[in-house]
């Protein structure tokens, strides 16, 4: 299957692939001029898929054969449905595995258990694709979120890093949070490339934001596991915090991730004051 007529076609598909697709539909700005090719150009395709122009070029002059991940990459960039997919696959003489949902996680008991142990830090509990799977009523206060209302598929941390205006004066620095977010993300697509619907929220959120689009391709380096952030809070006004993920050793998968400061330090005043500010019962999904 590696054989040059097969390498040929697969130029030809990419190529007829990308001609079918509009800036606007994958997310990238249209301008006034003229554009000389129908479509998405060559550059265009391989920026949102992270490789070179020259790479993305001999793959659609047939003169090589591209490795499994660049293919997965070229799938989401190009919108291929699952048998588009798997016909890209086979004519690269690639297993192309089919795309899974994997059903909706649910909080780890004892995750859960220490979750609702804590009273004035903020605590939530991360899935796959960094989903929000449980919280504790300081988590919702400090990021001024009832998260039960907001509909299970949509309740992701990424998401509403991206999405939710407030995120982006919450955080003194959240250009920071947000890329090494994007590298945890990033990290968990190499591990997982044939998760469909972690490649529907990489595909959404670089149509609707330029900065994810942008550190996503490129390949950020995956963050420490703790660290100290930043926050301006509306209410409690700047408070810095000490993070730290704490993983569930029966399902890697799964992390608490929990905000904290020194006893009698004005962060923790101010942690104190949200606990009293706030009095919403513990809310888990």
């Amino acid at each position: 299957m590696n054989s040059s007529p097969h390498r040929k076609e697969l130029g030809q598909f990419l190529k007829s692939r990308r001609a079918e697709l509009s800036p606007r539909t994958v997310g990238l700005p249209e301008t006034d001029r003229r554009r000389r090719v129908a479509g998405l150009r060559r550059d265009e395709v391989a920026v949102l898929a992270a490789i070179s122009t020259d790479y993305y070029t001999r793959l659609e002059q047939g003169r090589m054969a591209p490795s499994a991940s660049v293919l997965a990459e070229l799938v989401r960039v190009l919108h291929l449905s699952d048998d588009q997919r798997d016909h890209l696959f086979e004519l690269a003489g690639r297993e192309a595995g089919r795309a899974r949902r994997r059903a909706p996680q649910k909080a780890h008991p004892r995750l859960r258990t220490v979750l609702n142990e804590l009273n004035v830090a903020p605590g939530v509990i991360l899935g796959r694709h960094l989903d929000i799977l449980a919280w504790n009523p300081m988590a919702a206060a400090l990021f001024g979120t009832d998260f039960a209302t907001i509909p299970q598929p949509q309740r992701n941390y990424v998401r509403q890093l991206f999405t939710a205006p407030a995120m982006r004066t919450l955080y003194a620095d959240w250009e920071d949070s947000a890329r090494n977010t994007v590298a945890v993300l990033r990290q968990q697509a190499g591990a997982c490339p044939d998760d469909r619907r972690l490649a529907d929220l990489v595909g959404e959120l670089s149509v609707k934001d330029d900065q994810f689009r942008q550190w996503w391709g490129g390949h950020p380096v995956v963050p420490r596991t703790g660290g100290t952030k930043v926050f301006h809070h509306p209410v409690a006004g700047e408070l810095s915090l000490a993070w730290d993920a704490l993983t569930c050793m029966t399902d890697p998968d799964q992390q608490l991730i929990v905000w904290s400061a020194e006893p009698d330090s004005r962060t923790y005043e101010g942690l104190r004051f949200l606990f009293s500010w706030s009095a919403t019962p513990a809310t888990n999904s």
